[in-house]
């Protein structure tokens, strides 16, 4: 099995690092999952987002993060994400407890 890396992110500020990590965790066969949370959710509708499709094996969004901040109704347009894709903070606690590594941004 790959080693892991689990990302939370909670803040909108630090996309461009989290696309450089994922994709360097990746080419190194390791197995990342992220998870949105708080302001980063709104990293969602940044362009830069669909890079980590692909990349990340798994992607989660906080889906009361995601309403909190403006964005329902907007889920279809998060590009490589589907509904169940859209959590509560109980997959990043499963993250936490199944990951190798875990990471905040």
């Amino acid at each position: 099995m790959a080693e892991t890396l689990g990302v939370l992110i909670n803040s909108d500020k630090h996309l461009d690092k989290v696309v450089k990590l994922t994709k360097a965790a990746a080419e190194l066969g390791k197995e990342v999952h992220l998870f949105f949370t708080g302001k980063s959710v709104l990293l969602t509708m940044d362009p830069g987002f669909a890079e980590l499709i692909g990349k990340a094996a798994k992607i989660s969004v906080c889906d009361v993060s995601f309403r909190a901040n403006g964005l329902h109704g907007k889920e279809d347009d998060v590009p490589g994400l589907g509904f169940k894709d859209f959590a509560t903070q109980a997959r990043n606690a499963e993250m936490v407890a199944q990951m190798d590594r875990y990471l905040v941004f």
